[in-house]
């Protein structure tokens, strides 16, 4: 649910004869429904919170419009969730992030940035209140569980915390909707974005949130019977027939677009929520205890000196990048480039990268040193043109 999922190891060229090939043992963690994702045809894997997490089904080019324009069903079970579950639960879930949680009510959702002492990102997860004593972190690609179980034993909290055995999956494109209504019925179109219901499926009831991580709207399915859970797989996927569903995955191209930055990427331990553009989701008149909201107050008070934004690069398609690209202007770097990727529907490509803060507004013109030359750039609005439903 809106947690940042690292898709910059997808290439966008074909891979080099000699490419190295990912080895699948017990420590890299299968799902319920690897075995309905290999039958399709998974053409790439990553590793995610120590799982197996798709990354290309049919091509990156053809994922997006099929993403795009049809409906997809995603195997997104690295997509773990902390429990916190006790008398304490509430206390240990506000200590942990930096957002004010004392509204967030039983079936809601919430961005919430989890910081350590000093105020940088440890993991920019989802919250979500199960129950008045019961709370789920819904985390990117860190163990935060461990971090979690710090806090409570130092500071001896009265609360539970485990890896519950959930593992969601995903319907997301401009057809979800009607493919989850098909499953669980005219109750889906209830849900607001950002909220969840229990609904019903073969007599167990499921968490279903309309939230995902795409811009083309959708639902996750928080599943905890791995035996059901298949069934509804499969009930998802007759559901979808007509409107030509198949697997997916986060889709590098979609998601830059709209502007879904990945921890561990395009943010990571090195910002504050400032920098990385999340000022929205921080707290900072609150009356609450949270660590690292002190430290991100002093910054907001001095001021940030570089924030996250988006950019086109002119010139020839570019590969996706592995690691960052300097940005310069004047021949002095003024930053990097993050994440890149040709956008066959923009027709140029299009980048995720941090500037010194001088040179943020939109239309501040740059250079780029990419692998394939320097090529001029452009700060631009994000998300970029035509990337959202709303």
């Amino acid at each position: 649910m809106g947690r940042a999922i690292d898709m910059n190891y997808t290439p966008t060229v074909q891979a080099p004869k000699n490419a190295p090939q990912l080895a699948i043992t017990r420590r890299t963690r299968s799902t319920p429904f690897s075995s309905r994702v290999e039958d399709f045809g998974v053409q790439a894997y990553t590793i995610y919170n120590h799982m197996l997490l798709p990354t290309r089904i049919r091509g990156v080019e053809e994922d997006y419009f099929h993403l795009r324009n049809n409906v997809q069903l995603w195997d997104v079970s690295c997509q773990r969730q902390v429990e916190l579950i006790g008398p304490d639960a509430a206390r240990l879930a506000q200590l942990m992030t930096v957002r004010d949680l004392r509204k967030l009510e039983i079936g809601k959702c919430a961005l919430a940035p989890v910081c350590d002492q000093d105020g940088f990102l440890l993991n920019d997860p989802v919250a979500i209140r199960v129950a008045e004593d019961r709370f789920w972190f819904s985390i990117s690609d860190l163990d935060i569980l461990l971090w979690a179980q710090g806090i409570a034993l130092g500071m001896k909290l009265d609360v539970k915390i485990l890896e519950p055995d959930i593992w969601p999956l995903a319907v997301q494109g401009p057809k979800a909707e009607d493919v989850v209504v098909a499953v669980f019925g005219e109750a889906v179109r209830k849900t607001k974005f950002f909220r969840f219901d229990n609904l019903e499926f073969m007599g167990h009831k499921f968490l279903v949130a309309r939230s995902g991580w795409s811009a083309q709207g959708g639902f996750e399915i928080y599943v905890d019977d791995a035996v059901i859970g298949v069934q509804l797989y499969d009930a998802l996927a007759a559901a979808g027939k007509q409107f030509d569903i198949g697997p997916g995955c986060p889709n590098l191209i979609e998601r830059i677009e709209a502007g879904l930055m990945t921890y561990g990427s395009d943010i990571t331990r090195d910002d504050t929520p400032l920098e990385a553009s999340m000022e929205q989701y921080v707290s900072l008149d609150a009356d609450i205890e949270a660590i690292g909201l002190d430290a991100i107050r002093a910054v907001a008070k001095r001021g940030i000196d570089r924030r996250v934004c988006g950019l086109t690069i002119d010139g020839p398609k570019v590969p996706a990048n592995r690691n960052p690209w300097p940005v310069k202007v004047g021949g002095k770097q003024i930053g990097s480039v993050t994440s890149a990727v040709w956008s066959p529907r923009l027709e140029t490509n299009v980048s995720l990268g941090q500037l010194a803060i001088d040179y943020t507004p939109v239309g501040t013109k740059v250079t780029v040193q990419t692998p394939a030359g320097e090529f001029t750039a452009q700060v631009s609005p994000v998300p970029f043109d035509g990337a959202t439903k709303k």
